[in-house]
């Protein structure tokens, strides 16, 4: 064990990538012209930002976006001082994604819905990111382009989140959760996956999260002060990505709520070789190693 732990301190980067490349300090409007993106450090000027991680979703992401932007038109005629905006993460997707969510910002206009195109693919731990740093929202949902979580639960995780207060530093983070659903899923699934899913959830009670039963939906709600704070230090951009950050959140002290949400399975799941498992189980055992060595360090600092 000794050995994995050296070798764990010796390959990790130092320091999380937060770099931007030239190109995607923009996202596109509605004339497909290139905008500046506003920075996680500027005060908030919407309630809330959704952020869309999609890579080759030109098939899927329709069926979300209608149901998102929908919801978030009535929301807003129904309370006028409510505002927000979607954020689409087109993560070097070779498809037409990025075509696909410009449709949206000509119909809905470039101030409810941006496109950010990342120059090559990230992974959607990177994607978030990317998507969060260029935020305006006082909260920022995460939310997966296959729409398999239903939208408007959304104000489940907003009544999660309010149920933290009062919020440390303005900090906390809700989580969309499936943990209710778990016994349905066995039973559509071979023993092999079922292994590995009792198997994943051992690893990541023992190695990171202790307190949080699914930490791998894709709906989460942060405040902008957790989403800035998790995110300066996320190191993981892949799958494993969700582990990190709320393990980042539990060392920081972060208040985090678990909410049982609608999801349903959406065809064209990209999580499926057995070697995903095997790569997530390896980064659940890097991340452990790579904070008590001391190679990753939460010390707090600014990113431009």
């Amino acid at each position: 064990p000794s050995q994995i732990a050296v070798i764990a301190h010796i390959t990790a980067t130092k320091v999380p990538n937060l770099n931007r490349h030239e190109d995607e300090k923009y996202f596109l409007n509605a004339e497909n012209e290139k905008e500046l993106v506003p920075s996680i450090h500027d005060p908030p000027t919407r309630n809330l930002s959704v952020v869309v991680p999609s890579y080759n979703e030109e098939e899927r992401l329709p069926s979300m976006l209608n149901e998102a932007l929908d919801y978030l038109e009535k929301r807003q005629r129904q309370d006028p001082a409510f505002t927000y905006e979607v954020i689409v993460v087109d993560d070097g997707s070779r498809d037409q994604t990025t075509e696909v969510a410009l449709k949206y910002t000509q119909k809905y206009g470039s101030d409810k819905v941006r496109v950010l195109p990342l120059v090559k693919n990230r992974g959607k731990g990177g994607a978030v990111r990317m998507g969060v740093f260029s935020s305006r929202g006082e909260k920022i949902l995460m939310a997966d382009a296959d729409g398999a979580t239903k939208f408007e639960d959304v104000e489940k995780v907003e009544k999660g989140l309010e149920s933290l207060q009062p919020w440390p530093d303005q900090m906390a983070i809700a989580c969309g959760s499936r943990a209710h659903l778990e016994q349905d899923s066995i039973a559509q699934r071979s023993y092999f996956r079922t292994l590995l899913m009792y198997g994943f959830h051992f690893l990541v009670w023992f190695l990171c999260v202790k307190e949080i039963k699914d930490t791998q939906c894709g709906f989460k709600l942060l405040t902008r002060e957790a989403a800035s704070r998790t995110f300066s230090f996320l190191h993981i951009e892949r799958w494993a990505f969700d582990v990190e950050l709320l393990y980042i959140a539990q060392c920081f002290k972060i208040p985090i709520a678990e909410v049982a949400v609608n999801w349903t399975e959406i065809e064209g799941s990209k999580l499926v070789p057995v070697w995903s498992w095997l790569q997530m189980g390896r980064d659940l055992l890097f991340i452990r190693l790579r904070y008590l060595t001391g190679a990753w360090q939460l010390r707090t600092r600014k990113v431009n």
